[in-house]
């Protein structure tokens, strides 16, 4: 059936995201929020914008500040890495105050004050990337050619506090795995006197080099990429205080855990990891990880000497789950810090008062004097911003239950800045997207959420399926009558860890399954084990195998959704699509279980998990030389000659994050069994597909690939 251009839309708006204001940044006085957004739904460039005294006002547009030159190549992956999709602004820091922001445009450094007056262009020693200003907001850091740097906001006084000493060696960038897999993109990090940085320094040179060419054009030279592959070396990464007067100290950071740890078949206590770092008022505060993940420090660093003290030993016999925002403490030097809960409930912690049990606490957004803001959710499905005060801590000996009042109200998922007495809500519903500014509690204001609304409206059905009561929704044709036909039924699951899809929330997938939909199919999307949201257990089931206890509840969910719908969901007919850890799914579906699904479509699948980084790849399945029967257990390459079904493979020859050599392998071991299948190669296509025309001619050529295969 004929339906708006829903894919256009789709790829003009960057899946919708467009428009949307981000990255807020709220005064300690909670007088200003800073935050970047377009000008329309369709406008990719975006603007640097402040909220004041109840309205908006434009600080920074980068379409009047004249040309721009090319965005600098650790800039470039800084930005693959965040999935970053627009363009002009797309980040901004500011001082303590939030009286003076700095961001770079092209590799250029510019700085604006919050007050009013035009932005000023700084020169620099070089191509520009992550400014940003001293607390104080006299200075500016900043990393060119690996080094970092300061300048004064006045231009003079640019110098170097730390230069690489080899061109595999950086000063404050995070590697790959820091940024890809543990959520720190940052590099170093002020001292609140502004004299000093802790600064990270990473040498990649015991890192593989891979290099990634665009065969789309030969005259190019490929580029070199150091992938740390499940098994293999990391970088090495070390911590140092780098003062303005020239010295510096190196932060001492333990090698390996010198109290218990949990062993496992694989066990390697070394610490590997930099998961996070930042200096607050009472000095530096570091997190280090061991390689198997069993183990995670609190160290807080004295930046004199750089001796660091373990305050906290957080460890676990699966892994840990690095939860953001913590650790973190508050003004009275508490440490808020993850806390397991009866039930698998993940927690938090702070003094002896905890959450309640039954609150699995998603994140922790920051903390305004002795109260603690966080997310958090008791139905996984939505996700509530809460506050806890921690004032009348008692300080007991035992450990005793708090009261944390929630913010929000209404089904979605609710995220939040805080600072001062002000709170920014940024709310994704079933009816789109708000922003609401509350001061002491009552509303200042809203801010703009100018994205398109879509020109298919999603209709979606929420379901709990099967004995393990699997969170689904349900996609219908709008025009369809219940019981009228039965219609062929398509997936659309990602169905990995760290992502949700079924939430009480539009969001760009929800449009994407109801466009589907309107084509005449049913469309039902399932998280199942392994995805977030409803405890560590469900989480941890996908220990040591990714694929049968995920396949098994796509399985699962499907059957019972026909159950449910007898007469509208037609098990003959049976397609999946995915992309990413969806498109290795999709992919598993067709091979090991053709009885079920009948034709696939698998974008950007991480076809030899061997092949995917140490940090995200070794948590769920270890390390590949001694647990090799996992890798085995969920490689597609090993079972390529199962297939029996129609696959079309996609793939972006510029992705940095699952490289093309995943479906190419696949391909060719697919060949070598005489398993007939399709490839379509993205030239010059990342992991995020931006595009406009590709976008949008990917999900019509993915809709008729799934038509001439299901004979829809």
């Amino acid at each position: 059936m004929d339906s708006p251009d829903l894919p256009r839309q789709f790829a003009r708006t960057r899946r919708f995201s467009l428009g949307v204001p981000r990255g807020f940044t709220v005064s300690p006085d909670g007088e200003r929020v800073l935050f970047v957004r377009s000008t329309a739904g369709d406008d990719p460039v975006g603007r640097l914008w402040v909220f004041e005294d109840g309205a908006e006002r434009l600080l920074v547009d980068p379409l009047a500040l004249g040309g721009a030159g090319p965005v600098p190549e650790a800039e470039r992956v800084r930005r693959e890495r965040a999935r970053e999709a627009s363009q002009g602004v797309v980040g901004f820091a500011t001082d303590l105050h939030a009286r003076v922001a700095a961001f770079a445009l092209g590799g250029a450094l510019w700085v604006v004050e919050t007050a009013g007056g035009a932005p000023r262009r700084i020169r620099t020693a070089g191509p520009v990337v992550d400014p940003r200003p001293s607390p104080d907001g006299t200075l500016v850091s900043y990393v060119t050619g690996g080094a970092l740097r300061v300048v004064g906001i006045d231009g003079t006084g640019d110098r170097a506090l730390a230069e690489p000493e080899h061109e595999e060696i950086t000063y404050g960038l995070a590697d790959h795995v820091a940024a890809e897999s543990m959520g720190r993109q940052r590099g170093f990090w002020w001292s609140p006197g502004s004299d000093a940085l802790l600064v990270a320094r990473v040498d990649t040179s015991p890192v593989q080099r891979w290099w990634l060419s665009d065969p789309a054009h030969p005259e190019r030279p490929p580029r070199a990429i150091r992938y740390p592959a499940a098994g293999t070396a990391n970088a090495e990464t070390s911590l140092h205080v780098l003062r303005l007067d020239g010295t510096r100290t190196e932060v001492r950071t333990p090698e390996r855990v010198s109290e218990h740890h949990d062993d496992g078949e694989w066990t390697d206590d070394a610490f590997e990891y930099v998961p996070t770092a930042c200096w607050d008022a009472h000095g530096p505060l570091v997190t280090v990880q061991t390689r198997d993940q069993r183990s995670l420090y609190v160290l807080e660093v004295d930046p004199e000497t750089g001796r660091a003290r373990m305050v906290s030993h957080q460890r676990d016999r699966v892994w840990l789950e690095l939860m953001p925002g913590t650790p973190l403490r508050l003004a009275g030097g508490r440490l808020v810090r993850p806390w397991r809960l009866p039930g698998h409930t993940r927690g938090l912690r702070v003094g002896n008062t905890s959450t309640p049990p039954g609150l699995h606490v998603r994140e922790v957004l920051g903390g305004t004097g002795e109260r603690v803001w966080f997310t958090g959710s008791y139905e996984s499905t939505e996700v509530h911003v809460w506050s806890l005060d921690l004032a009348d801590d008692a300080g007991d000996s035992e450990v005793r239950t708090g009261t944390p009042r929630r913010i929000t109200e209404g089904p979605g998922v609710h995220t939040a800045a805080v600072g001062g007495d002000a709170v920014v809500l940024d709310s994704r519903t079933p009816e789109g997207q708000s922003v609401t500014v509350l001061r002491g509690g009552e509303q200042a204001g809203r801010i703009a959420v100018l994205a398109e609304e879509p020109v298919v409206m999603p209709r979606p059905r929420h379901l709990a399926l099967g004995k393990r009561e699997l969170r689904s929704t349900l996609y219908l044709p709008s025009w369809h009558a219940p019981g009228s036909a039965k219609l062929p039924v398509l997936l659309c699951p990602y169905a990995g860890p760290g992502i949700q899809l079924v939430v009480h929330a539009r969001g760009w997938w929800t449009i994407v399954a109801q466009w589907f939909a309107e084509q005449g199919y049913a469309v039902l999307i399932t998280d199942g084990r392994g995805t977030p949201g409803r405890g560590e257990a469900w989480e941890k089931a996908v220990h040591g195998d990714q694929l049968t206890p995920v396949l098994d509840d796509q399985v699962d969910a499907l059957h019972a959704a026909a159950e449910h719908f007898p007469d509208d969901l037609d098990l003959a007919r049976v397609g999946i699509r995915g992309w990413s850890f969806g498109g290795f799914l999709a992919a598993g579906a067709v091979l090991h279980r053709p009885d079920v699904f009948h034709t696939a479509v698998a974008g950007a699948a991480p076809t030899d998990l061997r092949l995917y980084d140490t940090h995200w790849k070794e948590r769920y399945l270890g390390h590949p030389d001694i647990q090799a029967a996992a890798y085995e257990t969920c490689s597609l390459v090993a079972h390529a000659h199962r297939l029996e079904r129609p696959l079309m493979l996609v793939h972006g020859l510029s992705d940095d994050n699952v490289l093309p050599v995943h479906t190419l392998r696949f391909s060719a071991a697919l060949l070598a069994a005489g398993r007939p299948h399709t490839v379509l190669p993205l030239p010059g296509a990342s992991h995020l597909v931006t595009r406009e025309d590709v976008a949008a001619n990917l999900l019509r050529l993915e809709l008729d690939f799934l038509g001439k295969t299901l004979n829809v």
